[in-house]
């Protein structure tokens, strides 16, 4: 036992013999194992104990057993207890949700306040095992087929080496009892059926399920570093400027898998993903929306942005210098008939719109006479003929005047009625700025 864990740690590279460790202890067989042995090994270990207060006399028994045990082994113990139903409600999560969230806040917490160097949990090969059927059960891809890895950020699972039957074998060997979680003997969860019943009746197929179980986890996780860098190479080659060319895209070996890379990340579903694939060969337009995150599907493109609020429209009174979110216009009277050539800078003539003007999005059926084109034009077909995407489009500002119409659709043209001519004496100048120091 403590030669297998000794081996796993240096090869996985775990845990530095230099540092102090911190050692979640909940007072069942797995964590007491974990604690004596990496004090066997010779670690300098801090014990932590979590009372979630969801099995009354038998959650204080477990924490009195902790105390007893860390005071033998003169390790220093750090409890604490959670109102984890509370916890549950307030945050709409499941007990057992709450229950993790809560400890893995705590241990990391507290790693920091000791000066720890990692956060040792008590997982062993049969808790990866269950991990990898219940991916499995519900459905997963090839993460979901690596089962439990043996470090995550400052977490990390020494006795991922060794069985169930091992760590128990370990502990009557030297005579230390243990506690037991009445909640682990019941099949009412996915976890404990799996655990008292499916892999029972799968051992009757094979004894050596496990075993043959681990070692598939072990060649998935060697695939999946193999996987992992061919989907980064291909995505860093494909998805440039927020867009996916969609010819590009369907050349790749796995188009759907790398859509499904790019996108659940930025909180789009499986089923999404699905129907984005479905649809990459249907007309321009169609929108998929996450929480976070849109994407559409635009002229042989996949475009995808964060979602962003409209703001609302911003009415300017006078000359002066205005914040319209993150744009920041300086409106001044000139005398004179000089016309800016700068996308960055709109010259009107002044007698011909008069404060207060607007600043506001594009809507759905604004027109304008474009500047040096005859007659009027909806501006969706003028940005659509520019190549602007969906959310450009959405993004578009326009000045109007007081009476609505648009004067400046920003950054692109002028309206011909408010342009500058030869019977202009002064003219309104709209300056974009940008890194003014002097504001």
């Amino acid at each position: 036992m403590l030669n297998k864990v000794a081996a796993f740690i240096a090869g996985n590279r775990l845990l530095d013999r230099e540092a102090k460790h911190l050692v979640a202890v909940s007072g069942g067989a797995d964590s007491v194992a974990l604690m004596l042995v990496l004090r066997r090994l010779g670690y300098d270990v801090e014990a932590a104990h979590c009372n979630f207060r969801l099995r009354d006399a038998e959650s204080d028994r477990d924490e009195q057993f902790v105390v007893k045990l860390c005071q033998e082994q003169s390790v220093r113990l750090h409890l604490i207890h959670f109102d984890t139903k509370i916890y549950a409600e307030v945050h709409q999560v499941s007990i057992e949700m709450a229950a993790r969230q809560l400890r893995y806040d705590y241990f990391e917490q507290l790693r920091q306040d000791i000066g720890a160097g990692m956060v040792c949990v008590a997982h062993h090969q049969d808790d990866a095992v269950e991990t990898l059927l219940m991916n499995l059960v519900r459905g997963t891809g090839i993460h979901g087929l690596t089962g439990i890895r043996p470090r995550n950020g400052h977490v990390v699972r020494p006795l991922l080496c060794v069985s169930r039957a091992e760590i128990v074998s370990f502990l009557d060997s030297i005579g230390q009892s243990y506690v037991t979680d009445s909640t682990n003997l019941v099949p009412d969860v996915v976890r404990n059926k799996l655990r008292l019943e499916v892999l029972p009746l799968l051992r009757t197929i094979n004894p050596a399920v496990s075993a043959n179980i681990v070692k598939t986890a072990r060649c998935m996780a060697e695939v999946e570093r193999v996987f992992n860098q061919s989907v980064e190479s291909a995505l860093s080659t494909l998805f440039t400027d927020n867009t996916v060319d969609i010819q590009q895209l369907l050349e790749q070996p796995s188009p759907e898998y790398l859509l499904y890379e790019l996108l659940t990340p930025r909180g789009f579903t499986p089923t999404q993903v699905e129907q984005l694939y479905d649809s990459l060969g249907g007309q321009t337009g169609r929108v998929f929306r996450s929480e976070t995150h849109e994407l559409a599907i635009d002229r042989g493109r996949i475009v995808v942005e964060k979602r962003h609020e409209q703001p609302a429209a911003l009415r300017i009174p006078e000359t002066g210098t205005y914040c319209y979110g993150d744009v920041k216009f300086r409106f001044e009277i000139k005398e004179g008939r000089e016309a800016s050539k700068s996308p960055d800078c709109a010259t009107l003539d002044a007698d011909v719109l008069k404060f207060p003007v607007t600043i506001r999005p594009v809507q759905t059926g604004d027109r304008f006479c474009p500047f040096g084109m005859k007659g009027s034009r909806l501006v969706s077909d003028y940005l659509t003929d520019r190549k602007r995407t969906i959310f450009e489009k959405r993004r578009q500002l326009a000045i109007c005047s007081a009476d609505g119409q648009i004067v400046w659709l920003v950054g692109e043209r002028t309206d011909q009625r408010f342009a500058v001519g030869d019977a202009t004496r002064k003219v309104l100048s709209i300056t974009i700025v940008k890194n003014d120091k002097t504001e």
